[in-house]
């Protein structure tokens, strides 16, 4: 009697160990479910007191609403989304004869009280382009960006194409990380927080690939590793668009990042992530997230649903084997 009162003693503690016994990490990454107005070209996601926000592209509608950065904002990461207005495009992208009313593939990054906006303007095609900066403390109210000018520009002289910003501290330096075909993504330090400095790093090529079509670098750390999230091929052509997300990964922020493989991504090396799903065509204009230990990737597809309207979704990230998992 004893030995079985035991035994039984013994299994109920091991099935109590069990049930509270950590679950296995996920293998997959989540798709969130989103909800509110998602239409959003190239999505910037961060967090300013207990708002979540997303940044995009512009979407130039009347001449009364000529597009700039757009912003919507959500208490949870799922929503609901709602615009609350635009970062107006500054008088210097009008007068610097970029041919758009619009601003690109935005980037907000915080230090101190300070939020500060990197944004992109350019000929579409060309890479006479521009990275321009605004700041603000209150970053949710589009009326208090203050305009600070271009940091970075190309003109067609040059062999890269300053568009596409993504700026990241590693121990307290900043790094600014930019381009768009061409020659590739690029790297520099960023000091002041507005000026690229020293050497111009290649982080990313597709040599032998017609118009060496990548763009959008996107750069986070997990455990010991750097990770370059980028796109491949060709966005807005609805359901022929070809956009790819891909990622390499590296020991320094610098490089050299390579693919599962070990190829290096300035000799066409990368892990193709995602490639579009269900009615969604394509998979691109990245950014990354993180916060309490949890990673999340943005990125925006094409909705044949909705007339293949440009539409963000927002992914948790798995990790296996220090890869992120789809």
């Amino acid at each position: 009697m004893y030995r079985l009162s035991a035994s039984i003693l013994a299994l109920s503690g091991l099935l109590a160990a069990c049930s509270q016994a950590t679950p296995p990490a996920a293998t997959t990454s989540q798709l969130l479910s989103l909800s509110g107005t998602l239409d959003a070209h190239d999505p910037t996601l961060f967090k300013a007191g207990s708002n979540y926000y997303v940044f995009s592209t512009g979407l130039i509608q009347t001449e009364a609403d000529p597009g700039g950065i757009r912003v919507r904002t959500a208490s949870t990461l799922n929503g609901e989304w709602k615009v609350t207005g635009a970062v107006p495009v500054p008088a210097w992208v009008k007068a610097g004869n970029y041919h758009n009313n619009n601003l690109w593939a935005p980037n907000v990054v915080k230090n101190g009280d300070t939020y500060y906006l990197y944004y992109a303007v350019s000929e579409f095609g060309k890479n006479h382009s521009a990275i321009g900066l605004a700041t603000s403390t209150t970053p949710g109210d589009p009326a208090s960006w203050q305009d600070q000018g271009p940091i970075l520009t190309s003109n067609t002289t040059d062999n890269f194409n300053a568009i596409d910003p993504q700026v990241f501290n590693d121990n307290g330096q900043w790094y600014i990380s930019y381009g768009s075909f061409w020659s590739g993504l690029k790297m520099q330090k960023l000091d002041g927080m507005k000026t690229p400095n020293g050497p111009q790093v290649a982080l990313a090529d597709r040599p032998g690939v017609q118009y060496n079509p990548l763009e959008g670098p996107a750069v986070m750390k997990h455990g010991d590793y750097y990770y370059l999230f980028m796109s491949w091929d060709f966005c807005c052509s609805g359901r022929l668009t070809t956009y790819k997300t891909v990622v390499g990964r590296a020991t320094s922020v610098t490089g050299p990042y390579v693919d599962q493989n070990g190829k290096t991504l300035t000799t066409g090396g990368g892990k193709v992530l995602l490639t579009g799903e269900g009615s969604l065509a394509g998979a691109g204009g990245e950014d990354v997230y993180s916060e309490n230990g949890n990673d999340y990737l943005i990125y925006h597809s094409y909705d044949s649903n909705q007339n293949y309207l440009p539409t963000m979704s927002i992914r948790k990230l798995a990790w296996v084997n220090d890869w992120p998992a789809f």
